[in-house]
Formats: structure tokens, C-alpha cells, sequence
């Protein structure tokens, strides 16, 4: 490392990523998990058939709370489009930060609990969404969590596994949460996560961080999973990833999020770009991020051109994730194209190393959501 490189930060998990032989990637800033020994496509399958434990500590944990008797549910509707005073206590929501074009500066995810909000946001966005939240909305306190690890654990077994440590969290609802006590720390939980499976993200103190991971993973039916599966497992449930899918270049209405922005929201309008994402809801938009499926087995990458045409002419737009989904046991991607040719069902050709690869606009998700309802 030369004098001006930046060290990698790391999460309180790090000595056991390296003791469980992970290979360790720079992600975000942090020293961070790619894969273990086993490889990818094993922690991919695991995860859909029995528990994965995911490192996600590199993201951003926060406590919004009204000052002066101000209600943090309506501040922060200041700056993101999500109904967030609609939440009742313990439950929470996806939603998007927005710029005044309606640009997406980041997603994130909303929970209400009685006198505050819980908001956890992503790893390379949380300065400067850290930094947004203070600057406006100033009649809040806004908290950083600097001193707790996060840790997902995904896939059938989750509720089994979890609630053999912790009773009651299998009453939880699907994006809901709680607080617990384990081992006499207090722990935030909630039924939510990033593969499309049922599981649950665990908020808890970096000083009992690798205790609770250790204890999930004495468990057989678990097993350490990292960024590569994660990134896999995502793809395949059709979930954007922020800074490819969604960036600031990309509209809710675009990234056909608009399913995230209430009926109420639509109408009152009040946050940045209200009157673009106005305008697109009654207008529709040039371009729409759908699924991707390439025929044979040669995956697309980001970054790939998608054409009408085999003689690729005429450009469509551009790939945003791609890769190998194990469970569709075939290439996988998503993309941007033109609305006139974003219909399910429609043919066109990815260019893939200078040559065209026959595709058709796919239903999302690849693999069917298996949340608990």
C-alpha cells in the first residue's frame, strides 16, 4: 500500500471471514468477503436450500428522531418519495433518496418504530446520505451507528435456525422489527433481506458481533456466504443494486420501481423531483429497466450493448447486472432499453465480445420471491 492509498476499513467480523479461509476483496471501502472455500455457486445453492450468513456491517445504520415534538416520519418525506408516515410502529419500507431531476442518489430501507426511524442505507452512499440528513432536516437528530455490526441470515431455514437462539422472532412479519435480548445484549431485527428469500437482518453490538455469528454458524443448517453469492442470489430475485441498476442517472419511474411511491406520495408530491416522477407516472418514459435472458450459457456482463438488431444497429440501450444465475441454471441480466421494446416476450441481441447473442426481455424476478407473508 502506497502513502496515498486509503486502508480498508473492516467489520467486527473480519478475524472470523479470514479464520473461515475467505477470500477478502476491497468493497465499498471495506476489507469484505467475496467467497470461501467452497466457491460461489455452493454458497449460492446453500442459501436457497438451507441458511446463509451474510458480513453486511459496511452498510450504513441510522437513527432519525424528531426534535421539539417534530415527526421524523414527515421530515424525512422531505427527501425520498416512500410513504413513511403511513408505517405503523415496527414495520418498514423500501424506498429511494431523489434529487430534484428524480434521480436516485440511493435506496434504502425505512423502519418506524415508535419515536424514531431506523434507516439503513448503502455502503458507498452513507457519507453523503449521512451528510443529506443532516443538512435537511434540521429539526432532526440524526444518529450514526458506528459501533454495530449487521448480519443477514437468508434462505428457508432462517426462521428455524434463528429462533432456536432467539425465541419469538418467527413471529415477525414479513418487513417488520423488533427489538430482542441475546445473551444480555439488545439486538434489532428485522424479516427483510437482499435473495429474494425469507431471512432476517440482525442489528447488534460490534462487541457481540462474532459470538452471534459464531453461534448461527454451529448450526449445520448454516453456512458463512459472501459477496459473490449475495450478488448472484439478488440478480436472480430481480432486486437492483445501487450504482448499476439505480444511480443518479435513473428515475423510480424508469427503474420501474414505481410500485415503491404511494397513491398519496403520487398526488402530494413534496420531495425532490416530485413533478418529473409526476410527469413520467402519466406520460410513461423513453427507456425501462427490465429482465434479461441471453440464450445459451455464456453470460453478459454490465456494460453490454443490447441491440434490435443481429446486425447490431440499432441500440437499445445497456446492461446494468449480469452473470450466471445457478438456480435459473442459465445467464441472467438486467438492463435498460428503449419502452418500445420492453415488453416480456420481446426478442433482441446482447453484444458479447463483438458478436450478437439472441435475448428476450424476461419477467422479473428470475426466481420467485419466497418472502413469508
Amino acid at each position: 500500500m502506497t502513502d496515498t492509498e486509503t486502508p480498508l476499513l473492516t467489520t467486527a467480523l473480519d478475524a472470523l471471514h479470514r479464520a473461515l479461509g475467505a477470500r477478502m476483496v476491497p468493497f465499498a471501502g471495506y476489507a469484505m468477503p467475496v467467497q470461501y472455500p467452497t466457491g460461489i455457486l455452493t454458497e449460492h445453492n446453500f442459501t436457497r436450500s438451507s441458511a446463509g450468513l451474510f458480513d453486511v456491517s459496511h452498510m450504513g445504520q441510522v437513527t432519525i428522531r424528531g426534535l421539539n415534538g417534530a415527526d421524523p416520519a414527515a421530515a424525512l418525506e422531505r427527501l425520498v418519495p416512500g410513504d413513511i408516515q403511513a408505517l405503523k410502529p415496527g414495520r418498514m419500507r423500501y424506498t429511494m433518496l431523489t434529487d430534484d431531476a428524480a434521480g436516485i442518489l440511493d435506496d434504502l430501507m425505512v423502519t418506524k418504530l415508535e419515536d424514531r426511524l431506523f434507516v439503513v442505507v448503502n455502503a458507498a452512499c452513507k457519507t453523503q446520505d449521512i451528510a443529506r440528513f443532516r443538512a435537511k432536516l434540521p429539526d432532526c437528530e440524526v444518529i450514526e451507528h458506528h459501533d454495530a455490526a449487521l448480519l443477514a441470515l437468508q434462505g428457508p431455514q432462517a426462521v428455524t435456525v434463528l429462533e432456536t437462539l432467539i425465541e419469538g422472532v418467527e413471529d415477525l412479519g414479513f418487513l417488520s422489527g423488533a427489538e430482542f435480548a441475546w445473551n444480555g445484549v439488545t439486538l434489532f431485527i428485522t424479516r427483510s433481506g437482499y435473495t429474494g428469500e425469507d431471512g432476517f437482518e440482525i442489528s447488534v453490538p460490534n462487541s457481540a458481533a462474532q459470538s452471534l455469528a459464531q453461534a448461527l454458524l454451529a448450526d449445520a443448517r448454516v453456512k458463512p456466504i459472501g459477496l459473490g453469492a449475495r450478488d448472484s442470489l439478488r440478480l436472480e430475485a430481480g432486486l437492483c443494486l445501487y450504482g448499476h441498476d439505480i444511480t443518479q442517472d435513473t428515475t423510480p419511474i424508469e427503474a420501474d420501481l414505481a410500485w415503491t411511491i404511494s397513491k398519496r406520495r403520487r398526488a402530494e408530491g413534496g420531495f425532490p423531483g416530485a413533478s418529473v416522477v409526476q410527469q413520467q407516472l402519466a406520460d410513461g418514459t423513453s427507456r425501462r429497466r427490465v429482465g434479461l435472458q441471453p440464450e445459451g450459457r455464456a453470460p453478459v456482463r454490465e456494460g453490454a450493448k443490447i441491440y434490435a438488431d443481429a446486425a447490431l444497429t440499432e441500440f437499445l440501450g445497456t446492461v446494468t447486472s449480469g452473470g450466471f444465475g445457478p438456480t435459473v441454471n442459465g445467464p441472467v441480466a438486467m438492463g435498460y432499453v428503449a419502452a418500445s421494446h420492453a415488453a416480456v416476450g420481446r426478442a433482441l441481441f446482447l453484444e458479447l465480445r463483438g458478436k450478437p447473442v439472441p435475448a428476450q426481455v424476461a419477467a422479473l424476478p428470475f426466481t420467485p420471491h419466497r418472502y413469508v407473508r
